[in-house]
């Protein structure tokens, strides 16, 4: 066995380096010759490329959740696949070495697997959770309908305000 040498470690701590002192030098240029003209504009919450409109304790449509844990699921399917993949021949190799159906019972596990992530799949295509476009006007023309009364109910109380 070779001895361990710290030196070995140097070209992973050079690299380090140079990337962090990448990151904080274009920091520092940014902000030592950037503009600073500050509008309102520039000072409005960035929200995809849309003006926020309503507040921010608003309700959301429970697609955006749905839409969400959908891709937590394949997200972890894929986490747990790459590791699938990288041992199942080796597994296929120890199982033609002893005998033990190793990859055999691994095949079927990740096909159950697979399945599960499958039926989840359907489950969300039969419930609508991706079909947006009827479902996105009905929401739009329900937030602008509650912000209209919204707006009513605010010039009532301002209207009785001066009235009293």
């Amino acid at each position: 066995m070779s001895q361990f040498s710290l030196m070995d470690y140097a070209p992973i701590g050079i690299m380090f380096l140079v990337a962090i002192g990448f990151a904080v030098s274009q920091l520092l240029v940014t902000q030592l010759i950037g503009p600073r003209k500050r509008t309102a504009t520039k000072l409005m919450p960035y929200e995809c490329g849309k003006d926020p409109v309503g507040g921010a304790r608003d309700r959301y449509s429970i697609k955006f959740y749905v839409v969400a844990v959908t891709f937590l699921l394949f997200d972890l399917e894929i986490l747990f696949m790459v590791p699938f993949a990288v041992a199942f021949k080796n597994l296929l190799a120890i199982e033609k070495q002893t005998g033990i159906l190793y990859g055999t019972v691994a095949f079927v596990g990740i096909l159950v697997f697979l399945l599960t992530v499958v039926v989840g799949l359907v489950y969300d295509w039969k419930k609508g959770a991706f079909d947006w476009s009827l479902q996105a006007r009905a929401s739009a023309r329900a937030q602008a309908e509650l912000k209209r009364k919204r707006e009513r109910e605010a010039l009532g109380r301002t209207g009785l305000k001066e009235a009293a």
